[in-house]
């Protein structure tokens, strides 16, 4: 079963119903805090939150204004939005990791958790590529790649995505052929 008991993730929708259901659905994977609120939710995160599931329709603090204030402080959680909104240009001005369109199963939840988790463990170029790769699906899921050619917006993350990604196929590649070099030198010993 995935999961990790000491990865926290906080929960911050302001249908308390939903909520819950994804506090009851994570619970016993991880260490899940429900917050109903976007006030609350600055209450709550703290360094030790290593991922947040944030909606974007919520009064008085959206999850908008949520993402805003938390690039000002220190805390720095994977942030997976999980939202009724289909995606617009605005998502490319938006500092989330994931982008998940409700309604969503457990599965769907557990995956976009995990994969956060394994993103975390590797370097900023890699990150910034998989949020920049989000933004791309979510953009394309919605609208024909015609109507978004010649949006400075989305050119610019076409060129910054084709230039992560040529960036980490070549890290791909010089790992390849060093781990080959590796293992070259070292058949036949124990």
């Amino acid at each position: 079963m995935p999961g990790d008991q000491e990865t926290t993730v906080l929960v911050v929708d302001d249908e308390e119903k939903l909520a819950n259901m994804f506090t009851l659905w994570l619970r016993g994977e991880y260490d899940v805090r429900t917050v109903y609120e976007g006030e609350a939710f600055l209450a709550e995160v703290d360094e030790d939150v290593d991922v947040v599931l944030l909606d974007r329709r919520m009064p008085g603090y959206s999850g908008d204004d949520v993402l805003e204030m938390l690039e000002r402080r220190d805390a720095d959680p994977a942030v997976i939005v999980v939202t009724a909104i289909d995606p617009e240009l605005d998502v490319l001005e938006m500092p989330f990791d994931d982008y998940l369109v409700k309604p969503v199963q457990h599965d769907e939840l557990v995956d976009a958790i995990e994969r956060q988790m394994r993103v975390r463990e590797h370097d900023a170029d890699l990150q910034r590529f998989l949020r920049l790769e989000t933004k791309r699906r979510v953009l394309l899921a919605e609208h024909r790649e015609m109507a978004l050619s010649g949006r400075s917006e989305w050119e610019s993350l076409v060129e910054e995505y084709d230039e992560l990604k040529d960036r980490l196929q070549r890290t791909v590649d010089d790992f390849d052929s060093v781990l080959e070099a590796y293992r070259s030198s070292h058949r036949g010993r124990a």
